[in-house]
């Protein structure tokens, strides 16, 4: 008879063996999913709520993400297919209670199955889902069917968002790097060229892959939207000044006020969000700005007349909501919010350019009087 901790032994060296069977593919797509499943699940809650943690591109470029290539391809087309598969997984009723809880990881898994790559079965959700695989395949059968269609390609059609092509914009830290190497280093693989109105904005070809070269991974280089660029050269804070942030998170702003201040001065980084100013902490030490205080707290809250913040000089507000408009740059043309067409009417209109307007018009601040704060109207 064997022993209950003989047989604990055993089952371990053949999950063991397991594993080592396992290809370096098989290892690097399945935590890719569990990457890319963890980025969806905040995006879609964060668009159900109309309370975004981050853009898609900015949660896929945290620093807790380690592979931003893929990750970024899996969310981007379960995100282009999503109508498609949920309408599948609806068809088919194969979600429990359980797998409902992980809803962005059955997204993920079914979009590789229906369109992407050949999974092994290793994970306990691809091995539900290869099990089911029947029942979604037939499921996908039927919404042919009943959509009127022959072939999958011309239900993509029907579903499909289209892809809005835009420059690629990096703005280089001049804290790590200046402007010249980067444009030296990055013109090894690229057509770069400097941008006539952010000093520190270089612009690539639309597409260009730079989730994981050396200059991004190391925070010499921010990928950076050029609207989103303009708001700290607009403020134009001079090296020696306390600054005060009013809506920090995900930080690109903030540190680029530290490089225009070239790490002199204070700046006073608010964020309310406990989960955003995880993400501003993570900003900043890429960074490498060392005179940025990060304040976890509501900026209305602060008192005008606290001696903490006699000698600030200027307020940056650009809070979440002056993002509307900068479809193409958030990518928020592949949310469900936009497919189904609850995005205001002003997102549509500006779509593209009011993402330069709404940064020039949403930020001012300048106060000299004392300690006491004042805004324009």
């Amino acid at each position: 008879m064997v022993s209950s901790k003989t047989a604990a032994t055993t089952a371990s060296c053949a999950k063991r063996s397991k594993e080592q069977r396992l290809s370096k593919a098989d290892r690097s797509s399945y935590f890719a999913r569990r990457e890319a499943a963890k980025v969806l699940q905040c995006v879609l809650q964060g668009d159900a709520k109309r309370r975004a943690v981050g853009s898609i591109k900015s949660l896929v470029y945290s620093p807790s993400v380690r592979n931003k290539k893929a990750t970024f391809a899996l969310v981007c087309q379960t995100l282009k297919h999503l109508s498609i598969i949920k309408d599948v997984l609806d068809s088919a009723r194969i979600l429990n209670a359980k797998w409902k809880r992980q809803e962005g990881l059955m997204y993920i898994i079914t979009y590789d199955i229906l369109f992407g790559q050949e999974i092994s079965s290793y994970g306990d959700a691809e091995k539900f889902l290869l099990l089911q695989k029947d029942a979604i395949q037939l499921a996908l059968a039927r919404l042919l069917v009943r959509k009127k269609v022959k072939r999958v390609e011309d239900l993509m059609a029907l579903y499909q968002i289209p892809d809005v092509s835009k420059p690629r914009f990096v703005r280089v830290n001049t804290l790590k790097l200046d402007v010249e190497s980067a444009f030296h280093e990055l013109g090894k693989q690229n057509m770069v060229q400097k941008d006539d109105m952010v000093p520190d904005l270089l612009i690539l070809p639309p597409g260009s892959d730079l989730h994981d070269h050396p200059l991004v991974r190391n925070g010499s280089v921010f990928m950076q939207g050029k609207a989103s660029s303009m708001v700290a050269v607009a403020l134009g804070p001079e090296p020696g000044w306390e600054v005060l942030d009013a809506c920090s998170a995900p930080g690109n702003k903030t540190v680029h006020l530290a490089a225009l201040m070239k790490g002199k001065g204070k700046i006073i980084a608010c964020e309310l969000d406990n989960e955003r100013v995880k993400r501003l902490e993570d900003t900043v030490r890429l960074s490498g700005a060392a005179n940025i205080e990060v304040l976890h707290g509501d900026f209305l809250n602060l008192n005008p007349m606290d001696p903490s913040y006699s000698k600030v000089r200027a307020i940056l507000l650009d809070p979440s909501c002056s993002g509307s408009g900068t479809t193409a740059e958030r990518l928020d043309h592949l949310l469900p919010s936009y497919a189904a067409g609850r995005f205001s009417l002003i997102h549509k209109l500006f779509s593209g350019h009011a993402s330069l307007f709404l940064s020039l018009c949403i930020y001012i601040y300048l106060f000299k009087s004392g300690n006491a704060f004042s805004f324009p109207c």
